[in-house]
């Protein structure tokens, strides 16, 4: 029997849903295909692939490529825009963590 396939409409909340097609990313984020190229091969952000092997992004997606916009705006050049990007999502989650982490010991400083 062949696998189910998850209805679209049930993935319209999903920012990780790979919903937008390389032309309408690029006409969301006011930038060239080019553009998202570039920030692929830099490895920020690995579109998926549909069964025809086109580009899909997700919001999520978007905003990572947006804030990389936001840096290449304003004189940075792409490549060390992807390098800031990416560390500034790896503090974010070292934050979270850290965060987490003291959440949990205070918990248990109470427990005691």
């Amino acid at each position: 029997m062949p696998a189910e396939k998850t209805p679209a409409a049930g993935n319209l909340d999903d920012d990780d849903y790979p919903a937008y097609t390389m032309g309408r990313a690029a006409d969301i984020l006011g930038t060239t295909p080019a553009f998202l190229r570039a920030v692929g091969e830099a490895e920020l952000i690995t579109p998926l692939r549909s069964e025809g092997g086109h580009r899909r992004y997700s919001r999520r997606q978007l905003r990572i490529a947006a804030r990389a916009r936001e840096l290449v705006d304003q004189g940075t050049p792409i490549e060390a825009a992807c390098r800031i990007v990416s560390l500034e999502d790896q503090l974010d989650d070292a934050r979270r963590q850290n965060q987490d982490m003291r959440r949990r010991l205070d918990e248990n400083r109470a427990n005691i």
